[in-house]
């Protein structure tokens, strides 16, 4: 059952929301539990790039640090060599920093810790509670039963302490071949939690670590090395994902014997499913691998550098992580939220410039020749402190192929033959002619302005349709790259590979204002009637390339109004 938000009356006239995990806080702060201290941590594994998902943990987390005046450490559970990086290390730290977050001292590492790790087990093994198991994974696998089967016992589950600190010191030596021996924790095979059934708290792994070398044969699993990181630390609230509830048990067992009166508690929370996104490492990883996306940080992946590549504000994804809050219970929050956010953060500070993303030539055939004109058009009409600016005008102008319609369908209000038309800030003008190709493609459009009708100058006739446009000889060539979602509209998301979105990348050679010239990668601009758009990493003074973050079209805010 879902948590819900827990009232706390502050004054008579006011109430404050706290969630459970600030409840759970709060209550230990009461009673002194760790001295009013509070010290949380994000404990990524650097094993690929962080996703949207983590990007909720991270707020979470260093928010609660921040709130409480406490810390908050980041912690690299670097347990599994075979699968990190140290590129993955540089990607998450840079992430956490780009959200607005920083960290107690140093970053820290589990690989830190794996001798404090390797004597807490010697000693788990002279308490009797751990074990050498010469079983395979698949054996241990087969005799750990279900949830109406008990588990059978290992027939190496008897040796004795001294037997199983040889072997395991043969382990750490490197004696033994991957999967030959691992070390066991002795609890109940019969348990009717599973994790506890004598799971493995230590496997040999023969391969080259980022940060220890090849220091070490003998790896800690995550189950073991988490909490006793977190003791070390003394970490007081540990706040993990859901799928760490069944775990806990497990958890609280590992520090039963660790030698500190103040044991840290672990809290769990619904991690974040958004619709129409991959949301798992080993899924982007294969992606990427696959060479279906141009690497982790291409702007369709759901990874924080993918986002940010995309054109999402750290204002933006901070807005939604606190908009879907802090629940109990697993749920999918829709995409249209986390667009709704995107398009809140930048619609005041964003200016407007008119890019063509698919041009057509429109030729003015009685405006004379060789002449050009400036005309006046706001920045932001939702923001008037950003001004206006000057746009040329001329004989020349590109306008959106998708506005103009040779045989318009009933209430197309935008170009047709015989059909006049606002240009924004500039004047009426009517199709009279339209020149095609060999092929019957429109290779431009002729039309007659009205120079009664210029903006600003008192006009009053009435045409339904504004388009934007932009002039021909100061146009600056844009290289437009519109996205879509990795998946196809109707995938489940388990066959994420043959379910893959082939045309979830358009790229159009596009017309702007002379204004963006000069732009620079991370430069937020709402293109008129377009959407937002941000400069890519990959635009150079010549070559300027701009990508859609998202559309106008505003779905979640439309639903919530409903």
């Amino acid at each position: 059952m879902e948590h819900k938000d827990i009232e706390k009356t502050v004054a008579p006239e006011e109430v404050v929301s706290v969630n459970f995990i600030e409840a759970i806080i709060n209550k230990d702060n009461e009673t002194g539990k760790y001295g009013g201290r509070v010290l949380t941590r994000f404990p990524p594994e650097p094993n690929g790039y962080l996703h949207i998902g983590h990007a909720k943990s991270i707020c979470l987390n260093f928010g609660i640090g921040k709130q409480y005046n406490g810390l908050t450490n980041l912690r690299f559970d670097d347990t599994n060599p075979a699968k990190e990086d140290v590129e993955y290390v540089n990607s998450i730290m840079e992430d956490v920093k780009w959200l607005g977050f920083d960290w107690a001292d140093e970053p820290r590492y589990a690989s830190d810790y794996f001798g404090q790790m390797y004597e807490y087990a010697k000693k788990l093994i002279t308490l009797g509670k751990a074990y050498v198991d010469d079983q395979t994974a698949d054996e241990i696998k087969q005799t750990r039963g279900d949830f109406s089967t008990p588990g059978v016992n290992s027939p190496y589950r008897d040796r004795s302490v001294e037997e199983n600190l040889k072997l395991f010191e043969e382990m750490k030596d490197g004696k033994y071949a991957d999967g030959e021996k691992v070390l066991r924790a002795k609890i109940d095979m019969a348990h009717p939690n599973i994790v506890m059934r004598d799971p493995v708290i230590y496997r040999i792994v023969n391969a080259e670590h980022h940060n220890t070398g090849n220091e070490w044969k003998i790896y800690p699993m995550y189950d073991f090395a988490h909490p006793i990181e977190d003791a070390i630390e003394r970490v007081t609230h540990s706040i993990c994902t859901l799928e760490f509830e069944v775990h806990r048990p497990l958890y609280d067992w590992v520090l039963e014997d660790w030698d500190d009166t103040e044991i840290p508690q672990q809290i769990e929370f619904a991690r974040l499913n958004v619709t129409k996104m991959v949301m798992s490492k080993r899924k982007l990883r294969a992606l990427v691998e696959a060479g279906l996306v141009a690497g982790w940080d291409d702007p369709r992946m759901p990874t924080i550098s993918g986002l940010r590549r995309r054109g999402y504000t750290p204002e933006a994804i901070r807005d939604f992580c606190d908009r879907i809050g802090v629940a109990k219970a697993d749920s999918v929050v829709d995409i249209a939220l986390l667009e709704f956010c995107i398009r809140e953060d930048l619609k005041l500070k964003a200016t407007r410039p008119m890019v063509v993303i698919d041009p057509v030539k429109v030729v003015i055939t009685n405006y004379p020749e060789g002449q050009t004109e400036l005309c006046t058009v706001e920045n932001n009409p939702e923001n008037e402190e950003l001004g206006n600016r000057e746009v040329v005008f001329g004989r020349e102008i590109y306008i959106e192929r998708n506005d103009f319609m040779e045989e318009p369908v009933k209430k197309f209000f935008r170009l047709a033959p015989g059909k006049e038309v606002r240009l924004k800030g500039a004047y009426f003008i009517t199709c009279t002619d339209v020149i095609k190709d060999e092929n019957g493609n429109i290779t431009e459009i002729h039309c007659t302005y009205d120079p009664e009708t210029k903006s600003g100058s008192g006009c009053t006739r009435k045409v339904k349709g504004t388009l934007h446009w932009v002039e021909a000889s100061t146009a600056v060539d844009i290289e437009s790259r519109l996205y879509d979602y990795l998946l196809k509209e109707d995938s489940d998301g388990k066959d994420f590979l043959g379910d893959f979105n082939h045309d979830s990348l358009q790229v159009f050679h596009s017309k702007g204002e002379a204004c963006l010239a000069n732009t620079v990668p991370g430069d937020h601009f709402q293109f008129l009637r377009q959407g937002y758009f941000v400069t890519d990493k990959d635009s150079t003074p010549n070559h300027i390339v701009m990508n859609r973050i998202v559309g106008l079209r505003d779905s979640w805010a439309k639903a919530q109004k409903k």
